[in-house]
């Protein structure tokens, strides 16, 4: 008992120091943990100097999707929410970044502008529109009233309440932006030059001949790039290569692919399903409890059957499948079938309008279309006739109206579809306030309803072949490390790699990865250049990845875009391999390019106007066209660098159009043109000042 007594107490103090150490190894772990709170940064990003926490982001994102569920009735899934953070990033843009700029300016809005939005003599457009008389197609004054009434008399806490309270925040903000961008859009001024410039570039004509010689006629071993070359093109372009932080990668794919034996087995398990739900007491809680659909228990009607179910398939109590539809396997029994209260019919019309609503203009389309019936009662066909005369939207599709139910049509229209007995060409024609119809019934009415159970399974991987493809991955990254190696040893496992350029710590897609969220946070959040990834667990498939180039907010270097400016810097050196050539070109037009070589062409055009910006054979090319119009007639000028190849241009003769005097129609359509594209740029200069930073891929 003794010696019991002393190895109790022996071993509850080693026990109780284990305890000690496993727990300090524990705090310890949590607090250099990547998501400790006391050494993780919690910045989710910067905005105009200011440090977006968390919760702040957080608070933005939570209101956004209440918002949602008051608008939809439901919770937002992942791809929703991807969409509700973005818009609460925007927010927050708004708030740190642009409303600042509403301060210094003086811009504000008072309570009394406030009221005057919504019920005084300046409603808010969205308040007109919802509360216009869908009767007179007026603003309804009265029923606003009754409205906000109602919604004072509310509880704080309802539904309704919350969202006109929402909305109602909304309107100071998007009226104070509205007046700070007017500010800087009506300083705009289009001068008289400006608009005269814009009349001649319109209007001008110029006739000219002119030799064109095509870059892709000099090989590229002809002309070589030296690195002096690409450098000085970054140099002159540097801020084309402004960019966000972005990362490269390359990657391989494990696709998860059900085997033969996969699909086998889960035919074998929906036969047992189909026999279960043969006999089963309640089809809809059986058909629920054994679905992965959404759709397990509905009612149909002949408009809306699903394709799978044919018209022999529809008896009570039938069972139809197994079979395979869209890569999923599916069981449907005929729960029901009964008589609706609504019935549904097909049907196509041509509509003739009347031009005036006088007897007169009724009796003209009433004799057209008293035309076109009997064109089609001879045999034309209805469709071709559709398109030919009919006035609506239907025209393009043959007149075809598609399904229709009682009470979606007007009066006689309804009555003369719902009450034919046969399909095809009613033999009179319908009057409607909207004017006369050729009526062609293509499924006489059917209320019948039917009550559907459907069990769905996807064709998906077993465990044991998900298994198989993860031993796979597993085998490929035991023995790699760095780029090199990572495609030699996919090489060697005829693997195919994939390469994702200038991912964003925004992104969601990655090449041909659809949903490749975590792999972006790793590349932002632990990756290095040459560091090869775990395996990632993708939706369908396993995939193995390596970061090869890392690039920080600011500008791209040279390296990172040297493929990207090669083509233009070749054409520079082809270019002046072909003016090398052309020498001091003398002669005629005809006599330069016979000099050159068969690869040398001249063309002509009559109509050339400086707005085109295109020529004939040499495509787009405004610096071409831009010279061409600094000549005078009889002028050629020397060899031209153009968009695809170099250009003498003669100028034939150029007709200046007439002074107009009165430019103000042009200086309208300038001035429009600026304020649209203003309107945008001032929100992106705000930006590009608030210097924004944006960290969320640490946590999204």
């Amino acid at each position: 008992m003794a010696l019991i007594g002393t190895l109790r107490e022996k071993l509850g103090a080693v026990l109780v120091g284990f305890i000690f150490v496993s727990l300090l190894a524990f705090i310890l772990g949590d607090i250099t943990a990547n998501n400790s709170v006391l050494f993780n940064d919690n910045s989710v990003g910067e905005i105009n100097g200011h440090e977006v926490s968390l919760e702040e982001f957080q608070a933005a994102v939570d209101e956004r999707r209440a918002n949602y569920v008051l608008n939809f009735g439901r919770e937002p899934g992942e791809r929703e929410m991807t969409a509700l953070r973005q818009q609460a990033w925007d927010l927050l843009i708004a708030r740190h970044a642009i409303q600042p700029e509403f301060a210094e300016v003086g811009v504000k809005v008072t309570d009394e502008e406030l009221v005057d939005m919504i019920s005084g003599n300046n409603i808010d457009p969205n308040i007109v529109q919802s509360f216009t008389n869908p009767e007179t197609g007026q603003f309804d004054r009265a029923m606003l009233g009754t409205y906000l009434q109602q919604v004072r008399s509310m509880p704080p806490g309802s539904e309704q309440r919350i969202r006109w309270e929402l909305f109602q925040r909304e309107l100071k903000p998007g009226r104070e932006r509205i007046k700070y961008e007017n500010l800087i859009l009506r300083t705009g001024y289009v001068t008289r030059a400006e608009a005269e410039r814009a009349y001649h570039a319109q209007t001008d004509v110029a006739e000219i001949r002119f030799v064109y010689i095509p870059y892709y006629s000099v090989s590229d071993s002809v002309a070589e790039v030296s690195d002096a070359d690409l450098k000085q093109y970054y140099n002159e372009h540097k801020e084309r290569f402004k960019s966000e932080a972005t990362r490269d990668v390359k990657y391989v794919v494990f696709p998860l692919i059900p085997s033969s034996e996969d699909s086998l087995y889960i035919r074998q398990d929906m036969e047992r399903l189909a026999e279960g739900l043969k006999n089963a007491q309640n089809d809809s809680l059986y058909a629920f409890a054994n679905s992965e659909g959404f759709e397990a228990f509905d009612t149909y009607n002949v408009s809306n059957l699903p394709e799978f179910i044919q018209p022999e398939d529809l008896t009570e109590g039938n069972i139809i499948g197994p079979f395979i539809d869209d890569e999923t396997y599916k069981v449907a029994k005929v729960s029901a079938i009964f008589q609706d209260t609504i019935a549904y019919a097909q049907a196509s019309h041509i509509l003739i309008r009347w031009d005036e609503d006088t007897p007169a203009g009724r009796r003209e389309a009433r004799q057209k279309a008293e035309g076109i019936l009997r064109d089609i009662r001879n045999g034309a066909d209805f469709a071709t006739q559709a398109r030919e005369h009919g006035t609506d939207g239907t025209a393009a599709n043959g007149g075809s109206l598609g399904w229709m139910y009682t009470g979606q049509m007007v009066k006689p229209f309804e009555d003369a579809v719902f009450s034919a007995t046969r399909t095809g060409l009613i033999n009179r024609l319908v009057e409607t306030e909207f004017g006369y119809h050729i009526v062609q019934v293509d499924h006489v009415k059917d209320n019948t309803a039917y009550k559907i159970a459907l069990i769905e399974r996807e064709i998906g991987p077993s465990d044991a072949t998900t298994n198989d493809v993860y031993r796979r991955a597993e085998t490929f990254l035991a023995d790699v490390s760095g780029v090199q190696r990572f495609e030699t040893k996919a090489r060697e496992e005829n693997l195919n790699v994939f390469e994702g350029r200038n991912v964003t710590g925004s992104d969601r897609r990655i090449g041909t990865l659809g949903d490749a969220r975590q792999i972006v946070q790793w590349l932002f959040r632990d990756a290095e250049v040459g560091e090869v990834s775990d395996i990632f667990d993708l939706p369908d498939a396993y995939v193995v990845a390596v970061m090869t180039s890392k690039t920080e907010q600011g500008y791209k270097p040279l390296e990172a875009v040297k493929n990207e400016i090669l083509p233009e810097v070749r054409k520079r050196v082809k270019a002046q391999v072909i003016i090398n050539k052309l020498g001091e070109s003398s002669g005629s037009l005809d006599e330069i390019a016979g000099n050159y070589g068969p690869d040398a062409g001249v063309y002509s055009s009559s109509d050339l106007k400086l707005a085109s910006n295109t020529l004939p054979s040499a495509g787009f090319d405004p610096i071409a066209v831009g010279v061409a119009f600094s000549l005078n007639d009889g002028e050629r000028s020397k060899p031209v660098k153009g968009e695809n190849g170099v250009l003498i241009i003669e100028m034939q003769h150029k007709t200046v159009a007439p002074d107009i005097g009165d430019y103000t129609a042009h200086q309208a359509g300038l001035s429009q043109e600026r304020m649209q594209r203003s309107s945008f740029n001032i929100a992106e200069a705000i930006k590009e000042k608030a210097d924004i930073k944006d960290y969320r891929y640490k946590f999204y």
